[in-house]
Order: C-alpha cells, then structure tokens, then sequence
C-alpha cells in the first residue's frame, strides 16, 4: 500500500528547536506550513525560510482555537497533517504549588491538544485522510518530583492520543503520540563537552515525525518513544 501523501501542515507552539525543525523537514517535502504560537513574534526568520504562513494563537483558549483553523481555511490551506507542541510547566514542592498555575499548566498541555485536535479531526474525517500527532516528553510516562503539573498534562496528552487513535486511525486518521525521553538540543542548551550525544538532536527527532506521516496505514503506530542512545529508561 502506498504512503499518504499529505499537503498542508499545522504546528501549533511554533518556536525554535523541534517545531522549526519539522517546519524546515515538511517544507523540503513540499509540504505548505502554517505556525501558530501565543506570541509568533519570533517567527518571521523562520517563516521567510520556509514560506509559512504565521498565526497568533492562544492554545487553551477555544476562540482562538477556532479562529485559527477558520483564518487557514479561508487561506485554502486546510491542514491533513497537525502537530500539537504546545506545553507549559509549574515546578515546585508540591504543598507549594500555585492552584492558578497547575491549572494553566495542564489547561496548555492537555486541554489545548483537545481542542486542537478536535478542529482538526472534524476538517479531516469527511476526508478519511489526515494525521494528527501530539508531542509527548518523559513526563508522558514518568512523574518526576516537583513536576506534578507537567505530567499531570502530559499524561493527559497521551491518554488523549490513545483514545483518539482508537476511534479515529479505523476512519483513516493516523493519531500518535510521540514520547521525547530527554533532552533537546539547541541553541540555548548545548551538549556537554564530557557527555557527547547525550542531548537530542531536534532535526534527528524531525525525521522521526516524517517517518509517522510516511507510515502505510496497515502498519501505522499510535506511540513512539525517541531518546538519546546514553539515556537510561
């Protein structure tokens, strides 16, 4: 069976690292990007490179949510292929942690994958075609203390991408979930002189989420784990 081929791509929690790694792969592909970021003001080197289209968004804010998918489909740009980056962290003793915070915490990283998804499922399901695949971190799997917000959403994430992938891979849409265990490399977060490869590589990951949407879907996979090979699990 052949690879779906897909056209338009959205990333949603545009930024440096990862998300410009996958904006820059899919391009190469021919694949026309649209970024959306609570502050894309960063973003105009990158959409120049890769001739994406940019969008202020708010991802646990459900107008904005709408808006954004109405602006690109008045754009002719309806995405079959969206990647959820989005997250927001509150870290601290946990007898210490701000209620307001945990909830905003878990409100960006799961409720905003939600409601993304759901936007995008509903443009892809009279369509039978389309991919939708939310980021996950160690946190996916793993509490870590002083951490309960972030995993608190982030297990919410993938209970999401789950249950998504149940219902939604038979009606020919691929849900997965992709668990980055580790660290990403960049710019502001250089490896260690005495610990080579022991950071992720973000255009190494990249082509872990191009492989996803290559995937013939009689061997698609809801969940995929990417870590560095000196990373204990």
């Amino acid at each position: 069976m052949a690879s779906p081929a897909y056209r338009n791509a959205l990333i949603v929690g545009a930024g440096a690292g990862l998300s410009a790694s996958l904006a820059r792969l899919l391009s190469r592909e021919g694949m026309k990007i649209s970024l959306a970021a609570r502050d894309p003001s960063d973003l105009a080197a990158l959409a120049e490179e890769t001739g994406a289209a940019v969008h202020a968004c708010d991802a646990s804010d459900r107008a904005q949510v709408t808006k954004l998918f109405a602006d690109i489909d008045r754009a002719g740009v309806t995405p079959d292929a969206v990647i959820y980056n989005a997250s927001r962290r509150a870290r601290g003793p946990f007898v210490e942690l701000d209620p307001d915070e945990v909830r905003q915490a878990i409100e960006v990283s799961a409720y905003g994958g939600f409601l993304v998804a759901q936007e995008a499922a509903k443009r892809m399901l009279p369509e039978r075609h389309g991919a939708i695949l939310l980021t996950g971190a160690s946190a996916s799997v793993k509490g870590y203390a002083q951490s309960a917000p972030f995993a608190m959403g982030k297990f919410a994430l993938r209970g999401l991408a789950q249950s998504m992938a149940r219902e939604l891979s038979p009606q020919g849409i691929h849900v997965a979930h992709v668990v980055i265990d580790g660290g990403i490399r960049s710019a502001r977060r250089a490896e260690p002189a005495d610990a080579p490869d022991s950071l992720l590589d973000p255009d190494a990951i990249a082509e872990t989420y191009l492989h996803l949407l290559r995937q013939p879907r009689n061997a698609w996979t809801w969940e995929i784990e990417v870590r560095p090979w000196v990373e204990r699990f």
